[in-house]
């Protein structure tokens, strides 16, 4: 997996918590991971194909996502309801499209599927064919995994 595909993703979800957050985000460090991996109960899931196949999923704890969504709603949500699935699909678009941007600008062609949201315990992702590459983001609210499996199509 080629470090260009992963730095816009990255730099995006930086830029992006920091400014609907309002706080200082800290990068965790990276990790790779080749085999099927658990979920951590919400995960908004943005496919990509093109010059560039694959996936990219932003991932949190059920309390992570209540707090992120009451942060950038100003109001305290208990329940994981539709503003809330909303709020967290809209970070999702936004992260998706500044890097969708940046990677454009570099000369690369593809297309992306709407976020989709998956909650619930125990899930996992299985990407037999990708690595995936772990960005964990640290903030205030919690952890959110920026998991980035993406390739150039052959």
């Amino acid at each position: 997996m080629r470090v260009e595909y992963i730095n816009p993703f990255v730099e995006a979800a930086y830029n992006i918590l920091s400014e609907v957050l309002a706080e200082d985000v800290k990068r965790g460090d990276l990790y790779l991971k080749s085999t099927s991996m658990p979920v951590m109960g919400v995960a908004a899931f943005v496919g990509l194909a093109g010059d560039v196949e694959g996936r990219v999923l932003f991932d949190m704890s059920m309390d992570t996502a209540l707090k992120v969504a009451s942060k950038m709603n100003m109001e305290e949500l208990t329940e994981f309801d539709e503003l809330v699935k909303a709020t967290i699909t809209e970070v999702a678009n936004m992260i998706t499209g500044q890097a969708v941007t940046k990677l454009h600008d570099l000369g690369f062609k593809f297309d992306l599927t709407p976020p989709s949201l998956f909650t619930g315990e125990k899930m996992e992702i299985s990407d037999h064919e990708v690595e995936a590459l772990i960005v964990p983001m640290l903030t205030e609210q919690g952890k959110i995994e920026v998991n980035v499996a993406v390739r150039e199509r052959v």
